[in-house]
């Protein structure tokens, strides 16, 4: 053998070093993955380690190398995570309009000192035994083996015959459908559904209704505040157990509430002019109700205000509150009244038009993430959510109280938009909510009749189906038309919640879609990505 062919081995191996200290980048993320807080897209992630390995001949071209593969590992990264598009970031506020306060709380919240421990350790472990193991073979394997995993899982379409389920409204369909399939089914059904008002009569029951809409407030976080058994739910008439504000964010969740008189619509239609048989404040005009809108905020964030006035047909709010003390500072120092005294002053002025109807829109911004408690002496510090929000339902008990002792007819509504997501699972850091997940849209949506007689229950009826707004909706149309009962009682709540309008859940964000398919949530994070299970397990 000649000389020149026995350096032909050498040469070789030395043009595939292997990934070196990348191979740390593909082993976490693999720890990640098998953890559920990513969930890695194989073809992408072969073809960087792909990249990575090419043999190259010059210093230069490794340095340029090496400068692509930083950013590009970057993005990578952040496309196998469970947040959404980038394109949606770019809708978020500048951090100029931000507190310093409320970046500060945000920068906490991220810093999982528990996962940062961990990944202490597995550096360490890294650096202890990459001199003795081949660790580029491992990593590659690790992705070949995740990619035949993913190959030979089944997908929704393969559901065995018992997961199989009927499409919404059609009933005796037993084919099974796909999640696409499905969600066009879904909303084609939806599209075809409309609440009746009756027209007025001299029946009719002549109550005030108000429409008590809370931001952040989801039964998981009730639970983790040690408040779902407060006193305010307990004295309520009636409690939707499974109502989905099928929004995880506050603009679409109002506008569906605003709009509860049709169907569910896909979020993109949210932003188009509705039919006026779907606006509730304009139906309950022509039922001769004066609609009337209040806010214990200024309405400037996130556009708020323009939005339900002009694609939910609600007045601007008439109340002036400027001589009132906030009690709270939003994210962008805007101020936030408490809510007990708002609803103090507009129902003293309410007492002294005693001639029409009242539809009141009602929003709370006081359990807002970012808020800051208002000192005396005019400076903030940080609002724990559990004492706001044991102090917003005091201020609606004391309210429900007052509007009590005034013996008037009035049907108080509570319905959160979403949730704070206090809790936080593997998808989603604690506070975020860009994935609609279950804990999240599922709130608690209470109705209490003041002044329409006696209740002859101790304890509230649950409405335990899958409801949404449309279920809301026609308790309040069945309520309108519904008389009175001559032996001072309420209503009779029996038919005014038979055969109540059921929705399966559906909720949609701006970055996803998530959805309930043979009793199991499944999530969709971009548009064209592929369906998975949802995975809500507690970090």
């Amino acid at each position: 053998m000649s000389r020149f062919e026995s350096e032909i081995p050498v040469k070789v191996a030395r043009a595939w070093p292997g990934l070196g200290h990348w191979n740390l980048y593909f082993i976490l993320k693999l720890a990640l993955h098998w953890g559920g807080y990513l969930s890695i897209q194989v073809l992408p992630n072969l073809l960087f380690a792909a990249f990575l390995l090419m043999p190259l001949g010059s210093r230069f071209t490794l340095i340029a190398r090496r400068s692509i593969a930083v950013p590009m590992a970057m993005a990578l990264f952040y496309r196998d995570t469970w947040l959404p598009a980038l394109s949606f970031r770019a809708q978020w506020p500048s951090v100029t309009e931000l507190s310093s306060g409320h970046l500060l709380a945000l920068a906490e919240r991220l810093i999982d000192w528990n996962f940062c421990g961990w990944l202490l350790v597995l550096v360490l472990a890294y650096a202890y035994i990459h001199p003795w193991l081949r660790m580029t073979t491992l990593s590659l394997a690790g992705l070949l083996w995740l990619g035949c995993t993913n190959l030979l899982a089944p997908q929704p379409d393969d559901v065995s015959d018992a997961a199989r389920i009927t499409a919404p409204g059609h009933r005796g369909s037993q084919s099974g459908v796909a999640l696409d399939s499905y969600l066009q089914q879904f909303y084609a059904v939806q599209a075809e559904r409309r609440i009746a008002f009756e027209p007025s009569t001299a029946a009719a029951q002549p109550f005030d209704l108000l429409l008590i809409n809370i931001d952040s407030m989801a039964w998981d976080d009730l639970e983790l505040s040690d408040l779902r058994e407060h006193p305010l739910l307990r004295q309520m008439d009636v409690l939707f157990d499974r109502f989905n504000s099928a929004a995880s964010e506050r603009v679409p969740a109002t506008l569906r509430l605003l709009r509860a008189g049709c169907g569910q619509t896909p979020l993109q239609q949210l932003y188009a002019p509705a039919s006026e048989s779907c606006l509730l404040f304009d139906e309950l005009g022509e039922r001769g109700f004066v609609s009337a809108t209040l806010l214990n905020h200024t309405g400037q964030q996130e556009g708020f205000l323009n939005a339900v006035q002009s694609l939910g047909s609600v007045p601007g709010p008439q109340t002036d509150l400027s001589h009132l003390r906030p009690a709270l500072s939003g994210p962008d120092g805007s101020p936030i009244w408490r809510d007990g005294e708002v609803l103090d002053l507009w129902w003293k002025r309410r007492q002294e038009q005693p001639g029409s109807r009242v539809a009141l829109f009602y929003n709370s911004l006081t359990l807002h993430e970012g808020n800051r408690i208002v000192t005396a002496d005019g400076a903030s510090r940080r609002a724990d959510y559990k004492a706001r929000a044991k102090t917003l339902l005091d201020d609606l008990s004391g309210f429900i109280a007052q509007l009590e002792s005034s013996a008037r007819p009035v049907v108080v509504v509570m319905i959160p938009d979403h949730g704070a997501a206090l809790r936080g699972d593997r998808m989603q850091f604690p506070g975020m909510h860009e994935i609609p997940s279950p804990s999240i849209t599922q709130v608690p949506v209470g109705i209490k009749l003041i002044g329409m007689g006696r209740n002859p229950r101790s304890t509230p009826l649950h409405v335990t189906e899958p409801s949404s707004y449309l279920a809301l909706a026609q308790i309040i149309e069945r309520l309108y038309a519904a008389p009175s009962r001559a032996e001072g009682l309420q209503p009779d709540w029996q038919p005014l919640l038979a055969d109540l309008m059921q929705t399966p859940l559906v909720s949609e964000s701006e970055g996803s879609v998530v959805l309930d398919y043979a009793a199991t949530p499944y999530v969709r994070i971009k548009e064209k990505d592929a369906w998975q299970p949802y995975r809500p397990v507690t970090p």
